[in-house]
Parts: C-alpha cells; sequence; structure tokens
C-alpha cells in the first residue's frame, strides 16, 4: 500500500477523544443542521424535505430530521463497539478500505473497530419488517475481498499481531440456512438487533467489562494473547467428577470466562441457565470489595472447556500420602470462552471495575468439562433455595433438563416448553418477543403455551413408562414432533398476524395475550382433528400441507377479531383462570362452526348447554331440598342421641363456633333470632357425620350402593362434599351438568325418602 493511501486510511479514523465526540452524535437518533434565519428559502426547502425546526435562536434555526433506519443500525452498532473500549474505530460511513491495489479497488466499511488484539469489520443490513434475509451476494462478495482487506489493514498496523473478524449487523432480518453456512465459511458472525440490545444492557450494569463476554462470544476458542495462565491448584475427585481449587486475579479469570445468560443471543448454546446480571447487585459487590476491604469466603463455580484436550497439570514435588488430592501447577485454557460460570457471577464481575481486581485472588472450583445439562443441574442444585430463580426460568431449565428424562411426563413437558420456547425466540414466530423467557418480562407467558400444548390433542397422552395415545405431531420422537409442530403453528399464527397486520400489536389486543394464544393453539389442534377424521390429512401430510388446508378454517376466526363488538371483547377479557381460558377458546370454536357447520369439535355442545344455564335452576331446587331435609334428618337423629344438649355435644366446636358467628350477623342483619344450627352448610354435615359415625351416622349416610364401598367413612361421604362443591358454584355463575343435575336428583330421592 502506498504512503498516501495510509495516510487516507488513516485520516478517517477516529480514537481517543474523538471517539466520545463521535459517540455523542451517533447515539442520538436525529440528525441536527444549525441554518442562518437570513436564508428563509433554505429552511423551508428543508422542512419540506422531513426535517423540523426544533429551535430557534438570535441568528439561526435549529433543525434536525430523524435519522434513516439504516444509518441508526449502524450508529448502534458502532455505539457498541466504542462503548466496549475499542480504541480505534472509523469516523464517518466514507471508510474504504482497498482490497485490489493493481486495480485499485476497495469496500466501503459500515464499521470499523479495532483494540490492541482484535480488528472488527462490520457490514450493517436493516429492514422496515421483519424477514429472511437474502445476502448470498453480499457474502459472496466479503469472501474474495476479505483475504485483500486484511493484507491492507496489516499494512496500516503493521506492528501488530491482530485478530479480524468480519459480522453481518442486522435489524429485521433471521438468517436462512445457507447464509448462515456461508457467514460460517469466511469465519464471520451474526449480531441481530437482539444480540446489540443485550451487549448495551450489559454494558449498562458491566460498564466496559461486558466486553469479555463480547469478546467471549466472538472469539471463543482462539487463544487470548500474553496470558500467564499457570495458576497454583489441587486436584481431588468429587463424584465421578474431577475438579481443581485455587484461587486466582479475578481480571484473569474474566478474560477466559463467559456466562450462559438465558437469552435470545445464546439461543444457539442451549441449555442455558444464568440470570441476567443485575447493576445493583454489582455496586453492592464493588462497595464491599473496595469500600469495606470485603472478600468471598465461598468459592466461585465453573467448568473448564478444554476442547477434548488433557489440561496440564504438573505435579509438585512434596505431595501429602494419606490424602486423595494432589498438588501442583495448573495450566488454564488460554482461550476466550473456555471457562463457563455456572456460581458467583456477580462476585466475579463485581471485581472487574475494583481496584483489586490484579491484587486480590478468588477462590474457584473447577470442574472439567461438564455438558450443558450437568451445569443446569448443578446451578439448579446450587440454587434450590434461593428466590432470586425466578419461576419462569426454572421453568425454562427444567425443561433442558427433561428431554432426556427415562420418563414420558417429563420428556413431554420438555417438548411443550421447547415449542414455547421457540415460539418465543425465532424471528420466524409472529410471537417472536412476545413470550416471556428467562427474566424477560412480556404478556404471554410460557406456562400459557405449554398448557395448550399439553391440554391439546397435538402430542397425545403419556404415562411416566409409556405413550397412552399416540398425538397428530407426537408419536414418540421429540425432535420430530418438535420441528413439524413448530413450524405448523407458526404457519398458521402467522397467517392470521398477516390478515390483522396491526391488530395483532394494539396495546388492547385481545389477541396476543395469555387466554388468546392458549385459545388459538388449542382450536389449531381442534382444526386438525377434524381435518383428520375427514380424511383430508394424515400422518404423512407436511406441516405445510396441513397449514394450506387450515386456512378456511382461520378466516372465520380472523372475520371475528375484525367484527368484535366492545362487550363480547369485554365479556372475553373479564373472564379468569381456567373457565376464562375455555370460555374463550369455545367462542372461537361456534365461529368456525357456523362458517363451516361439517366442524363440530367434541363438547361444544355440552359447553354450550351450560352457558345457558339449562340445568342451574333445577340443580338449585333440588339442592334446597336436599340441605333441608339434611337440616330436620341430622338435628333428629342427634336430639335422639344427645337430648337437649344435641348442639353442643353432637356438632364440632369449630363448627359450633362459625354457626353461632354467623347466626349473631343474621340476627343484626334480620332483627330477629336465628338458631346456630340453621347457619350449618352441607360440609358441615359430613363433618358431623364423621364425628358421630359409628353410633349414629353410618347406615343413615352411607348411600345404598356405596354399602361395600373400600376407604371406611371418608369415602362413604364423599358424596357430601360434591353436592358443597356443586352447591357453592351454582351459587357462583357455575354452568350445571345434565350429569351433576342427574346426581344431585338421586341424592334427594334417597335422603327424602
Amino acid at each position: 500500500m502506498l504512503e498516501h493511501q495510509k495516510i487516507n486510511l488513516i485520516s478517517r479514523l477516529v480514537s481517543g477523544k474523538d471517539i466520545n465526540r463521535e459517540l455523542a452524535l451517533r447515539r442520538q437518533i436525529y440528525l441536527y443542521e444549525s441554518v442562518n434565519l437570513n436564508k428563509p428559502q433554505l429552511i423551508a426547502e428543508m422542512i419540506s424535505e422531513g426535517w423540523e425546526q426544533e429551535r430557534e435562536y438570535k441568528t439561526t434555526a435549529k433543525l434536525r430530521r430523524l435519522k434513516s433506519l439504516d444509518v441508526q443500525c449502524e450508529d448502534r452498532v458502532w455505539t457498541l463497539f466504542a462503548l466496549m473500549g475499542f480504541k480505534v474505530m472509523n469516523k464517518d460511513r466514507n471508510f474504504h478500505i482497498p482490497y485490489n491495489l493493481k486495480e485499485n479497488l476497495t469496500q466501503q466499511i459500515d464499521v470499523f473497530a479495532k483494540d490492541d488484539e482484535t480488528i472488527l469489520i462490520v457490514e450493517c443490513k436493516s429492514a422496515e419488517k421483519l424477514k429472511q434475509g437474502d445476502f448470498k451476494k453480499d457474502l459472496e462478495a466479503t469472501a474474495g475481498q476479505m483475504e485483500g482487506l486484511q493484507k491492507s489493514i496489516r499494512a496500516l498496523f503493521p506492528d501488530e499481531n491482530l485478530k479480524f473478524k468480519y459480522i453481518l449487523a442486522t435489524k429485521n432480518f433471521w438468517l436462512g440456512d445457507h447464509d448462515k453456512e456461508r457467514l460460517k465459511n469466511i469465519n464471520g458472525d451474526h449480531l441481530d438487533e437482539d444480540a446489540v440490545d443485550y451487549y448495551l444492557n450489559l454494558y449498562k450494569h458491566l460498564g466496559t467489562a461486558a466486553r469479555y463476554q463480547l469478546l467471549g462470544s466472538l472469539f471463543h476458542g482462539q487463544d487470548i494473547k500474553g496470558m500467564d495462565n499457570k495458576i497454583p491448584a489441587i486436584r481431588g475427585k468429587m463424584g465421578n467428577h474431577e475438579y481443581y481449587s485455587f484461587s486466582i486475579e479475578p481480571e484473569k479469570l474474566l478474560k477466559i470466562s463467559y456466562v450462559l445468560h438465558r437469552s435470545k443471543v445464546n439461543s444457539e448454546l442451549m441449555p442455558t441457565y444464568q440470570r441476567l446480571i443485575k447493576k445493583q447487585r454489582i455496586a453492592k459487590v464493588l462497595e464491599f470489595i473496595d469500600e469495606k476491604a470485603g472478600y468471598f469466603a465461598n468459592s466461585i463455580v465453573i467448568s473448564l472447556d478444554t476442547d477434548g484436550k488433557e489440561l496440564q497439570f504438573d505435579r509438585a514435588n512434596t505431595q501429602v500420602s494419606t490424602t486423595l488430592t494432589t498438588i501442583g501447577v495448573l495450566h488454564l485454557p488460554k482461550k476466550y470462552r473456555s471457562a463457563f460460570i455456572i456460581d458467583g457471577q456477580h462476585r466475579l464481575y463485581g471485581y472487574s471495575n475494583s481496584k483489586y481486581k490484579n491484587t486480590n485472588a478468588i477462590p474457584v472450583v473447577a470442574f472439567l468439562d461438564l455438558d450443558r445439562s450437568e451445569q443446569v443441574k448443578l446451578f439448579m442444585e446450587i440454587n434450590e433455595n434461593q428466590k432470586a430463580v425466578p419461576k419462569n426460568l426454572r421453568t425454562t431449565l427444567n425443561a433442558d433438563l427433561l428431554w432426556s428424562s427415562d420418563s414420558f411426563i417429563d420428556q413431554h413437558k420438555a417438548l411443550c416448553s421447547r415449542i414455547a420456547l421457540y415460539l418465543g425466540e425465532s424471528k420466524k414466530s409472529p410471537l417472536y418477543s412476545l413470550i416471556s423467557i428467562g427474566e424477560d418480562k412480556k404478556i404471554i407467558t410460557t406456562d400459557a403455551i405449554t398448557r395448550a400444548l399439553s391440554d391439546s390433542g397435538f402430542l397425545g397422552k403419556v404415562s411416566k413408562t409409556k405413550i397412552e395415545t399416540l398425538g397428530t405431531f407426537y408419536k414418540g420422537d421429540l425432535k420430530a414432533a418438535y420441528n413439524n409442530l413448530s413450524d405448523y403453528i407458526i404457519c398458521c399464527l402467522g397467517y392470521i398476524k398477516e390478515s390483522l397486520d396491526i391488530m395483532w400489536f394494539e396495546p388492547n389486543t385481545l389477541i396476543t395475550i395469555n387466554k388468546g394464544i392458549y385459545s388459538l393453539i388449542s382450536i389449531l389442534s381442534d382444526v386438525i382433528d377434524h381435518l383428520l377424521r375427514e380424511g383430508l390429512i394424515d400422518s404423512a401430510t407436511s406441516p405445510k400441507e396441513m397449514f394450506d388446508e387450515s386456512k378456511r378454517f382461520l378466516n372465520p376466526i380472523i372475520d371475528f377479531y375484525k367484527t368484535i363488538d366492545e362487550k363480547t371483547s369485554e365479556d372475553l377479557r373479564g373472564r379468569y383462570g381456567q373457565s376464562g381460558d375455555v370460555a374463550y377458546w369455545r367462542r372461537l370454536q361456534k365461529e368456525v362452526r357456523e362458517a363451516i357447520p361439517r366442524f363440530t369439535p367434541p363438547g361444544l355442545d355440552e359447553y354450550e348447554k351450560k352457558e345457558s344455564k339449562e340445568y342451574n335452576e333445577e340443580a338449585y331446587s333440588t339442592i334446597r331440598d336436599i340441605e333441608q331435609r339434611l337440616n330436620s334428618r341430622f338435628k333428629e337423629l342427634l336430639f335422639e342421641n344427645f337430648g337437649e344438649g344435641w348442639f353442643e355435644e353432637g356438632v364440632p366446636p369449630q363448627i359450633q363456633d362459625d354457626a353461632v358467628k354467623l347466626a349473631q350477623q343474621k340476627k343484626r342483619e334480620k332483627h330477629t333470632d336465628v338458631h346456630p344450627w340453621e347457619c350449618i352448610n352441607v360440609i358441615d354435615y359430613r363433618t358431623i357425620a364423621l364425628r358421630n359415625w359409628q353410633s349414629i351416622f353410618a347406615d343413615v349416610v352411607t348411600l345404598p350402593d356405596e354399602k361395600s364401598l373400600s376407604g371406611g367413612k371418608d369415602a362413604k361421604t364423599q358424596w357430601l362434599n360434591k353436592v358443597g362443591k356443586i352447591r357453592n358454584q351454582n351459587m357462583h355463575s357455575y354452568y350445571v351438568t345434565k350429569d351433576e343435575l342427574e346426581f344431585l336428583k338421586s341424592i334427594r330421592d334417597y335422603i327424602c325418602s
């Protein structure tokens, strides 16, 4: 490279305070211009081109315009690397690096970032709406240019041994398999907007120490230049695992460490398990170390990744023959992302900005090559009794552990959970970023989706040792069920999302909430069951073909959402719990059946009868008859046995107290005396009968067809519990079924005979 070319390139780079000045501009979402007030025509032209006047000064007007999407994307990525401590960056978008000096060919670089060890070359791509990218042309061109680009950069920094990394940074794109392979072939990495957000968020908590996590991701497996990796250690065995115990300066451990945060950016490293680092906890740790001269007695727990190579351990000349441990010098891996932090991330990163990071030593227990599932188990065991591990994260981690379980029930749970996670993490999914994963807080929970999948016919029914009923997608192959069912749900929900457009994302939408997604997944299962009964699909039908057959059943649902009135919306939104989910799901079934009469999902007719409360009035009358007869018959039998003291002798003390209290309340309300016995409820009769079973109630309370029932008096009095439950539900807008009414009538016939 000629000297004038080097000078030109270097002039297009910034460092030191210039990076800070450029950073201040890059972090803003607006472009700003000051125009002299003597040029009103120019101001008018700029306003017509999309500028807006923010403020007027004595002689100038300050105008601003929102940066274009591609500029915003580039500036955000540039900001990330500047904050992470890269010391040399491109000044602007006009930075071109030669890749063919003979023909004077250059390539424009969106983001150029350099530190003492690395060079990052970043190309940024953005889109207004989420879609699959097609980067074949760009990546193939980059593959042909990379050698020349590296040669030119080395000429700029001839005395430095630098590592190179090409990064494709995207916003609103997901990569297809072919592009992923092309990127891999040029040793490139992909950073989407989730990854950028993750590292920027990590920077807020850790400052420049977040660069350790970034470098671990970009350069995992590569050597760390000039690292002193020898450490005195004790080698021992714990269970079936070899481990090393040692003390090390935090700065050294930070260089090789990686934290498997449960985040979209680490989805390819599943299963991941760590909670996100909290700034407040880091600050408290730093204060404890620096201001209070604190120290930690408990060890940080890690797993060292040896990449299949034997870890060098030099035994000391002096050993203690009576112990099972060995003393020596351990040679730690000198590679990025070779130590996974299982426990103690806040303690370790608390040292990252401490004055003691190179002068203190922290205790460490290091296992060797624990696979990811073993790391999860160890993490869960350490944190078993800590409330700090959120329920949603625990559920996710358990799903990872259960995938390879011998129990079909565990496998089933893991399958449901993995599909839920995929629907929230994949950019192909219409539920992308709408589902709470790990510690993310979203409207839709993984629990709503796993319940819908478990309740549906998609995955059949299993016991611990076998598959009881084959599902439409699950027939014993977890991976096939995961892939096919995920694809089918994404196709169907994607069709609904595209048809509803902005309604899908509206703040008060009835669609992308827990009960909405539960109901949509449930009715997709109904549709598949119907298509199977009609012979329109079979087990060999692909997910795409199933979706094509399902479209006509989805159209009535789409029309329902487009025309829903406020009263219906409020009714569905106002129902909670399981009954709310069912009400929503049944409403979608009714909408489809009205449009396609042959669609008759099991249970819908019965549900509609319950909705109309067809049996409630007769059930209420029957329950009143039962209560009156129980009241008089029990009083009669107690009086025969105990005489005048029948209430005090025959009724358990707690029931007496509750009845007396209620009688006093009714007396105040009605201004008339009420005997406590009139305040006894159905469940109380069972307790009274159990207390006086052999002496009074054994023959009276036992139903004729339950005289030989095993389980004694507890089993023979369960019918009173059932009557009490129906009675209480009937008083609270419950829909009594035909079977429940027949049961009540049979009880009335017996006790009133």
